[in-house]
């Protein structure tokens, strides 16, 4: 398994956890509020479309979804702001760490303790953020019995840059103005999509084959993500030590 299947993976099994648990309901209702700026009509937005399809997969509250997208019209709410931090985890590994809040200086102590606590550390900005690239990022499922050569040909042929398998998933890369549209034709071809967003790509990987430093990495990020201010956490990790 790939260091970035490994961190998706357990984003994923964290989403589960904190949606039972209703901790997941701020990260969404920011990212709704976030991508209604574009347009408060998901059928026209398709940013907000997709913000709201995660809303319902975390069991979000109909009217939670709209009071998050009522927070653009609304003067008395704390404007949000987008930002993008840069770190350095054990290992060597790069971040990145995407934001959404309505108070800078709340939010960046919050990402330096965690990082600080678990062996990493604020970079300068543009020192990390070289070795990626920004794409949409598909992940669809591979049934029992599908025919995976098939999977990727749909993929590629809906207009994707890229298709791998990872782990029982076709992971497919599209350049980011076409995410929704390569989404939107693979559903409509029987995929079913488990997850899809922008995510930032590494473009080449850092191997951690130490069990020590992997668990260390794997700490670092799941205690960034778990700050509510903080919507995604990206690495150059490649896990391939057993943990």
């Amino acid at each position: 398994m790939s260091g970035h299947s490994k961190w998706a993976t357990t984003k994923r099994q964290k989403a589960v956890t904190d949606a039972k648990r209703g901790a997941i309901f701020t990260k969404v209702g920011n990212m709704i509020a976030i991508a209604a700026r574009g347009g408060t009509d998901p059928t026209i937005n398709p940013g907000l479309a997709m913000a709201i399809e995660k809303a319902k997969a975390a069991n979000m509250p109909a009217a939670n979804i709209q009071r998050a997208i009522d927070r653009i019209s609304d003067k008395s709410a704390a404007a949000l702001e987008e930002t993008v931090y840069e770190a350095y985890g054990p290992g060597g590994v790069g971040l990145i760490i995407e934001t959404a809040t309505d108070n800078r200086n709340r939010t960046f102590p919050e990402v330096r303790t965690a990082l600080t606590k678990h062996g990493g550390q604020i970079a300068e900005p543009g020192s990390v953020s070289f070795q990626f690239t920004r794409k949409g990022i598909i992940r669809a499922e591979i049934g029992e019995g599908q025919d995976v050569d098939e999977l990727l040909l749909i993929a590629l042929d809906a207009g994707a840059e890229d298709a791998t398998e990872e782990e029982n998933e076709l992971v497919i890369y599209t350049d980011m103005k076409n995410l929704h549209r390569v989404r939107q034709e693979v559903v409509a071809k029987g995929l079913r999509v488990i997850d899809a967003g922008l995510e930032y790509v590494a473009s080449t990987p850092v191997e951690i084959s130490d069990p020590t430093v992997a668990q260390k990495v794997m700490n670092l990020l799941e205690a960034v993500d778990d700050l509510d201010d903080v919507q995604a956490v990206h690495t150059n990790a490649d896990i391939t030590a057993d943990i």
